[in-house]
């Protein structure tokens, strides 16, 4: 159990966004939205499943009743939660799931990092992890009609997976090591 206070928490993922999203610019949209303050950051503190899904709910619900301008994107935190990453694989499947159920599909879009991401058929020690590591469990709620938009004036969109991951491993696993262990 995290013995971080919520500030805390707060400004351990605002480093990694400096430091792995904006820094090394593996979302190339990101920066708008950090910019604008539009980016809500939310953390359930609690390590009980049912908790995290009641906060995930209330997550989707007020990303879906508030407008882009005040709630673009949202991180759903949980620094006590869903440690292992096969059972928060499990939960995302869950969650994209309830999206579909709630007729969501095409409207609200999850993307997901773990302090212990493995891509399938990646060499374990490959630095191509770290795209979508992050200090905590994190769902990322994107709005699709917004990733949409963005894409279309972004030139290669389906080529951004794999200049993150030549970037990463340009850069190294010690060095990318490094750069995570000073968040």
């Amino acid at each position: 159990m995290s013995v971080m206070s919520g500030c805390a928490i707060e400004s351990h993922v605002r480093a990694w966004l400096d430091s792995f999203i904006l820094g090394l610019n593996l979302c190339p949209f990101a920066r708008p939205v950090i910019a604008s303050d539009t980016l809500r950051i939310s953390i359930c503190e609690s390590d009980q499943l049912q908790q995290v899904a009641e906060a995930f709910m209330q997550e989707l619900v007020l990303i879906g009743q508030s407008s882009e301008a005040d709630i673009a994107t949202t991180l759903l935190v949980l620094p006590n939660a869903l440690e292992d990453f096969k059972q928060y694989l499990g939960f995302i499947d869950n969650a994209e799931a309830v999206i579909n159920d709630m007729g969501l599909e095409g409207i609200i879009q999850l993307a997901s990092f773990h302090p212990h991401y493995l891509f399938d058929g990646e060499p374990i020690d490959s630095a191509s992890h770290y795209s979508n590591r992050s200090p905590f469990p994190i769902i990322h709620f994107l709005r699709e009609e917004m990733l949409t938009r963005v894409l279309a004036d972004f030139s290669n969109p389906e080529n951004i997976p794999q200049r993150n991951i030549a970037t990463l491993q340009a850069i190294g696993l010690s060095q990318i090591e490094k750069r995570w262990n000073n968040l």
